[in-house]
C-alpha cells in the first residue's frame, strides 16, 4: 500500500469513517468547530483583532463591556485581542513541537522496530533514558542555562516529546513487518527501505496522527505552565503569560484570568477529543460499526 492509496479514492476509509463518526458524535463535531475557530484566529490574528494587544491605554481594569468584550488588563490592553494573539503563539508552538518530536519518534521507532536486534536494544534503552527526567523539570533547567527564548523551549521539548511516538511506532512496525503483504513485497525483490517507507509506515499513519494531536495538547499545556511561572518568552503574548500577569489582579480583574483559562481549556479539550475520535475512527480494533 502506498501513501496515495490511503488518502486517495481507492481507500476512502479516512474521510468516510471520520465523517460517520462526527455525524454520530456531536461532541466531536463541536470540538472540530471550536478548534477550527481558534486556528482561524491564530492564522488571521492581524486582521481580526479589534485592538492592538500591545497598546497601553488609560482604560485599566475595565470589565467586559462594549467595545472591550473581554475587558482590559492592568495596562489598559484589550484582553480579547491578547487572547487572539496568544492563540497564535500557543497553538503554533504546540504544532511545531509536535511535528519535530513526531518526526524524531517515527524515525527512531521505525528503525528500531524494522531492524531489530542490537540496534533495537540500543535505541529503546536510549528512549528509556530520555523518559527518566520529567519534562517540566528539564525545561526549567534548560531555561535557566540557555534562556527563555521561545526557540530554545521548542528545541528542548522537541527532543523530549518524541519518546511516546517512538514506542508506539516501534510496536506497530513489529506487528506489520510480519504481515503477508510485507512478505510478498520481499518476494518481489523490494528493498528494505522501500518496504519500510511504502508498505509499513503508511499503515502506521493512524497511530502517528493520533499521537501527534495528543502531543499538541500536552505541549500547549506545558508551555502555558512555563509562562505562568514566569520563565517563558517575555517578548510574545501567550495564554500562560496572561495568566501569570492576571494572577496578581484576580480581585480587581477576574476576567484577566477567566478568559485565558477558558481559551486554554477549550483548545486542549478539543484536541484531546479529536485525538480520541481519530483513534476510534482509524484504529481497526475500535472502528467496528463505523
Amino acid at each position: 500500500m502506498v501513501i496515495r492509496d490511503i488518502f486517495g479514492t481507492r481507500n476512502p476509509r479516512w474521510t468516510s469513517t471520520l465523517r460517520r463518526l462526527i455525524n454520530r458524535d456531536r461532541l466531536t463535531a463541536i470540538s472540530l468547530i471550536v478548534l477550527g475557530l481558534f486556528l482561524f484566529s491564530a492564522v488571521f490574528a492581524d486582521v481580526i483583532v479589534p485592538f492592538d494587544p500591545t497598546k497601553i491605554t488609560n482604560d485599566t481594569f475595565r470589565p467586559p463591556s462594549w467595545p472591550y468584550l473581554f475587558g482590559t488588563d492592568d495596562l489598559g490592553r484589550d484582553v480579547l485581542s491578547e487572547i487572539i494573539y496568544g492563540a497564535r503563539t500557543s497553538i503554533l508552538f504546540g504544532i511545531v513541537v509536535s511535528l519535530i518530536s513526531g518526526s524524531i519518534g517515527v524515525i527512531i521507532g521505525a528503525t528500531a522496530g524494522y531492524v531489530g536486534g542490537f540496534l533495537d536494544d540500543v535505541l529503546m534503552r536510549f528512549t528509556e533514558f530520555i523518559l527518566i527526567p520529567p519534562r517540566f523539570f528539564l525545561a526549567l533547567v534548560m531555561a535557566a542555562l540557555f534562556g527563555t527564548h521561545l526557540i530554545y523551549v521548542v528545541v528542548i521539548l522537541s527532543f523530549t516529546y518524541w519518546t511516546t511516538m517512538a514506542r508506539l511506532v516501534r510496536a506497530e512496525v513489529l506487528s506489520l513487518k510480519e504481515r503477508p503483504f510485507v512478505e510478498a513485497a520481499k518476494a518481489l525483490g523490494a528493498s528494505p527501505s522501500r518496504i519500510l517507507l511504502f508498505h509499513i509506515l503508511p499503515n502506521t499513519l493512524p497511530v502517528i496522527i493520533t499521537q501527534a494531536m495528543l502531543t499538541v495538547g500536552s505541549v500547549i499545556l506545558l508551555q502555558a505552565a512555563l509562562d505562568f511561572i514566569g520563565i517563558g518568552d517575555a517578548d510574545r503574548i501567550s495564554w500562560g503569560s496572561m495568566l501569570h500577569n492576571g494572577q496578581h489582579f484576580i480581585r480587581d480583574g477576574w476576567w484577566m484570568v477567566v478568559f485565558p483559562s477558558l481559551a486554554l481549556a477549550l483548545v486542549v479539550l478539543s484536541i484531546n477529543i479529536l485525538g480520541d475520535a481519530l483513534n476510534t475512527a482509524l484504529n481497526p480494533k475500535t472502528r467496528v460499526g463505523f
